[in-house]
């Protein structure tokens, strides 16, 4: 599941930029949200893992934060579903 939910929000992303595009015509933080917003679906679970890789802390520090992700993700799948 992991791997489909990084994929389609990268998808996501492709999708949305021409739509950023113009509501950056009309307002600007609007769209910067969107970008900071539609980044961090992709980015969430990864970035801890960069953060564990660059050594900011141990993997095990990590792991209430991994949980919490996987929850998450779960709980979108299900909402989904």
């Amino acid at each position: 599941m992991a791997l489909q939910v990084v994929g389609v929000s990268l998808e996501m992303i492709a999708a949305v930029r021409p739509l950023v595009q113009r509501i950056r015509r009309h307002d600007r933080s609007l769209a910067d949200q969107l970008v900071r917003a539609a980044s961090r679906v992709a980015l969430t679970r990864a970035a801890i893992r960069v953060a564990v890789a660059w050594g900011y802390f141990v993997p095990w520090e990590a792991e209430g934060a991994e949980e919490l992700v996987r929850r998450v993700l779960a709980m979108l799948w299900k909402l989904t579903r």
